[in-house]
C-alpha cells in the first residue's frame, strides 16, 4: 500500500506542475486556462496512447527479439508457465534478445498481450533459481500493469514539456518579454520540465521497488533475486549495452546504459 500511495502522490505532483505551467501559459497568451490545459493534455494523450498501443512491437524489433517456442526453450517455458500460474496470469510470450549484456524486461499493454524477454547474456549468467527470480520480477510488472502507470506519468510529463516550450516561445518572441515577471516565468518554464522528468523517473523507480517485492513473492526465492540483481549491477557497470535506445532504459530490470553515464 505504501508504494501505491507514493505512486499516486508522484502522479499528483505531476498534475500540479501541469496546472502551474498551464496557468502561466494562459496568462502569457490570454487564452482560457481550460482551453490551454485541455489542448496540451489531449496532444500528450494521443501521443502516449499511440506509444502505449504500439511500443511493445517497436521494442521487440529494436532489440531483435526472437519469440521462442516451447520446443526451442523447454526449461525457460517451464519456469515462466509455473511463475505465471502462481501469479494468476496468462502465460506471456517468451523472447530472447541476441545481446551479450545480461538483462531482462517485460513489455505489452496488458497481461493478455505481454511478453517477457531475457538476453542471451542473462541466460549464460544466471543459474535456474536466479533466472526464476528475474522472471518473477518481470511478471510482477505485468501483474501490476506498470506499463499503464508509466504511460500515465509519461503523458503528464510530456504535456508539461509541450506547455513549457510554448511558454518559452511566447516569452522570447511575444510582447510579454517586456513584462516585469517575464524572467520569473522563464525560470519556472525551464525548471518545471526538469522537475517533471525527475518525478517521472521516481515513478519508474517506485514501480521497480514494487516489482522487487512482488517478484520475490511470485518466485518464492528472494535471495536468488537479490543475487541476480547484484550480478546484473556488476555486469552492466563493466559491460554497458551497445546500441539500443536509452529512452527504453526504464523497461529493463537494471538500466543497461548506466555504464555510459545515463541516469
Amino acid at each position: 500500500m505504501g508504494l501505491l500511495v507514493r505512486t499516486l502522490a508522484l502522479l499528483f505532483g505531476l498534475s500540479l506542475l501541469f496546472m502551474l505551467v498551464g496557468g502561466i501559459i494562459s496568462r502569457l497568451t490570454g487564452l482560457s486556462p481550460t482551453f490551454t490545459l485541455t489542448a496540451a493534455f489531449l496532444l500528450a494523450l494521443l501521443m502516449n496512447l499511440f506509444s502505449f498501443w504500439f511500443s511493445d512491437r517497436w521494442v521487440l524489433r529494436l532489440y531483435r527479439v526472437r519469440i521462442v517456442s516451447e520446443s526451442e526453450q523447454p526449461s525457460l517455458h517451464s519456469i515462466v508457465f509455473r511463475l505465471a500460474k502462481r501469479a494468476g496470469l496468462p502465460k506471456p510470450k517468451i523472447g530472447i534478445a541476441p545481446i551479450n549484456t545480461p538483462n531482462a524486461f517485460a513489455t505489452g499493454r496488458s497481461p493478455k498481450h505481454a511478453a517477457v524477454v531475457v538476453t542471451e547474456g542473462a541466460l549464460r549468467l544466471f543459474n535456474e533459481e536466479e533466472l526464476e527470480g528475474v522472471l518473477g520480477h518481470e511478471l510482477a510488472h505485468v501483474r501490476n500493469r506498470d506499463m499503464l502507470i508509466g504511460t500515465a506519468a509519461a503523458m503528464l510529463a510530456a504535456a508539461i514539456s509541450y506547455l513549457a516550450l510554448m511558454g518559452r516561445y511566447q516569452l522570447m518572441f511575444g510582447r510579454e518579454r517586456r513584462e516585469g515577471n517575464s524572467l520569473l516565468y522563464l525560470l519556472i518554464l525551464i525548471l518545471v520540465p526538469i522537475a517533471a522528468l525527475l518525478i517521472r523517473l521516481a515513478v519508474s523507480r517506485t514501480r521497480e521497488y514494487g516489482a522487487d517485492e512482488e517478484g520475490a513473492r511470485i518466485s518464492g526465492k528472494p535471495e536468488a533475486l537479490a543475487g541476480a540483481l547484484a550480478k546484473l549491477e556488476r555486469s552492466v557497470s563493466m559491460v554497458p549495452m551497445q546500441g539500443g535506445n536509452p529512452s527504453t532504459s526504464h523497461l529493463f530490470i537494471v538500466n543497461p546504459f548506466r555504464g555510459v553515464g545515463l541516469l
